[in-house]
């Protein structure tokens, strides 16, 4: 069936549709076609914006346009295809990213390293190629940005990316939790494994560094330092656990990192997806250090480094996808972190109407808001 006739009978809904790189969003009519066997209608209450959409807005990802993006999206599912058991109607779900269930990564349980991740999140279709949404006129709009393009008041997702949560914790603040928040903690819990007593400079502190100081918070690391040129942001980093803060525009963030960790820190983590940035990560580690990346920058970046100040000290560069997270595990777990008030990460957001995306987008990249999070209009 192909996507137009699908949408002939789908469901009426509202969608921020880019149509060519950079543009604005523009909220526009579609319809959304039912849900296959194993896919899952949601009705979104409420999404977060992430770095990633602005930059695949800006075509730094070829994702194909006109299309839907958004991949922090919470809601209530509506309808579910045959095969799908994990979710009923009225449950509330977060939407997190896709993965394909059955390659040698998914096997042994590592989704975020799924060998078809890249077409599956960032491809425009489901992995037939096939597509669910339709502008008014018709014409076929690219879908199934992560599993779920949550730009809209409803939403495809697919029985892998929807994670049930509790009704007790407002819808509103957990989209974030699908991808940024994830992503942050996801690198010092999951991936860097930080521990009691660590050492760990963050260097960058948007939505997804400040969830990485909380999360070696919450790990018990002894030093925690946050980096960054927004004072505001420093600041907010001291009262979410960091040790130290440095002001990157003021002082060598290097010289300052190896002198508050005695010789460097045992874990960095560059969240900026600048080369520059990256380097002085790497170089801010001590003995056995490692160094996560997680920012995204066009591909085809490179960065050098000193080879020997790699191999003599046992120095280790290592990139994380999504936090190394099993959505479904470890979402519910920072869930459980939120409730006993050991990872705020709600102080974070700021709450957008749906209409305002551009705004909010723009304010993000000014530095004015950390994690942007539109609400839905009521259906």
């Amino acid at each position: 069936m192909s996507s137009h006739t699908q949408t002939e009978t789908g469901r009426a809904a509202t969608a921020a549709i880019v149509r060519g790189k950079g543009e604005r969003f523009g909220i526009e009519s579609v319809r959304i076609g039912p849900p296959t066997a194993n896919e899952v209608l949601v009705r979104i209450v409420a999404v977060g914006i992430c770095h990633t959409d602005a930059i695949v807005r800006d075509q730094y990802y070829p994702f194909p346009l006109p299309g839907v993006l958004g991949h922090e999206g919470a809601g209530v599912v509506e309808e579910v295809g045959a095969n799908v058991s994990n979710v009923v109607p009225g449950d509330h779900v977060v939407l997190s990213f896709m993965s394909c269930g059955s390659c040698r990564y998914c096997d042994r349980g590592e989704p975020a390293y799924c060998s078809d991740f890249f077409m599956l999140n960032v491809g425009g279709a489901r992995k037939d190629g096939s597509t669910a949404t339709c502008d008014s006129h018709g014409d076929v709009v690219h879908d199934h940005f992560f599993g779920q393009s949550s730009f809209a008041t409803y939403a495809i997702a697919h029985r892998r990316n929807v994670i049930k949560v509790p009704k007790d914790v407002p819808l509103e603040i957990l989209g974030p939790l699908g991808c940024g928040i994830q992503t942050g903690a996801g690198a010092i819990l999951n991936a860097l494994k930080v521990g009691v007593g660590d050492s760990v400079a963050v260097f960058g502190v948007g939505g997804v560094g400040l969830s990485a100081v909380m999360a070696a918070r919450a790990a018990g690391a002894a030093i925690i330092i946050a980096l960054d040129v927004t004072p505001s942001r420093l600041k907010l980093a001291l009262e979410l656990g960091a040790t130290h803060i440095v002001d990157s525009g003021k002082e060598n963030p290097v010289e300052a990192v190896r002198r508050i960790g005695g010789g460097g820190v045992d874990f960095s983590l560059d969240t900026s997806g600048k080369p520059s940035v990256l380097r002085q990560a790497i170089d801010a580690l001590g003995i056995r250090g490692t160094c996560g990346i997680v920012g995204a920058p066009t591909l085809g970046t490179e960065v050098s480094f000193d080879i020997n100040s790699l191999m003599i000290p046992g120095r280790s560069i290592r990139g994380i996808c999504e936090g190394d997270s099993v959505a479904t595990e470890f979402i519910p777990q920072l869930i459980e972190l939120y409730r006993q008030g050991r990872f705020p990460y709600d102080r974070l957001i700021k709450f957008y109407e749906f209409s305002e995306i551009n705004t909010a987008i723009d304010d993000a990249a000014k530095g004015q808001t950390i994690k942007p999070v539109l609400r839905m209009p009521a259906q």
